[in-house]
């Protein structure tokens, strides 16, 4: 089955379904960026991405629980789930984040953090475009987004190792951990969103 049949109304359940689960991540990373950048209220914050996270598990869950009632999918049932679960990894690590800005009792965000979370949300952004661009069914269009995923995820791993080799000239241990660790997560949700765009292009080619 082709991309057009996967989009059309009889068939675009599965389709509507990723389309809200990838705009509920996008909500996340912009909510993430914000929250670094401005770095008030951040138990609130959390509480609030808590929800977009439960809001998301919702959606993946509605998503297995239909393929396993479906003796038919428009697409692989196996790219369906590792789509829904790509996304559901991409919303984790983003709230794994939030949860340890608070946790750390992180009192300033620092110049990585700020530019890590821009990365992050310009990420998502990409990949959603990319996911949209299958209902206009513009192969060109969704290349262009996955090839920027993979800029974007070069950047962050670039800014990672600076940003790890610049924190060891403390003397901070204590502080040279947490900031570390919080490095680590924001691009690792970079490397999670290339994986996503990568199962997109999979979708793609098999289906094209």
């Amino acid at each position: 089955m082709g991309l057009k049949e996967w989009v059309i109304p009889q068939d675009k359940a599965f389709f509507d379904l990723l389309d809200k689960e990838s705009e509920t991540v996008l909500v996340g990373a912009k909510k993430l960026e914000v929250a670094v950048k401005s770095f008030d209220r951040l138990e609130d914050r959390r509480k609030e991405f808590k929800q977009i996270e439960h809001n998301g598990d919702e959606i993946v869950h509605d998503i297995y629980d239909r393929v396993n009632r479906s003796f038919i999918t428009p697409i692989d049932q196996e790219d369906l789930t590792r789509l829904a679960s790509g996304y559901d990894d991409v919303l984790d690590l983003m709230y794994a984040v939030m949860n340890r800005l608070v946790l750390f009792e992180i009192e300033s965000p620092t110049k990585p953090m700020v530019e890590l979370s821009s990365i992050v949300r310009a990420s998502v952004e990409q990949l959603h475009a990319a996911f949209t661009s299958m209902r206009k069914l513009n192969k060109e269009d969704i290349d262009r987004a996955c090839i920027e995923v993979d800029r974007l995820e070069n950047e962050a791993d670039v800014l990672l190792n600076e940003s790890v080799a610049s924190l060891f000239k403390s003397h901070d241990v204590i502080n040279i951990l947490k900031h570390k660790e919080i490095y680590e997560y924001l691009e690792s949700t970079t490397d999670k969103c290339e994986d996503v765009s990568l199962i997109i292009r999979d979708i793609l080619i098999k289906h094209s």
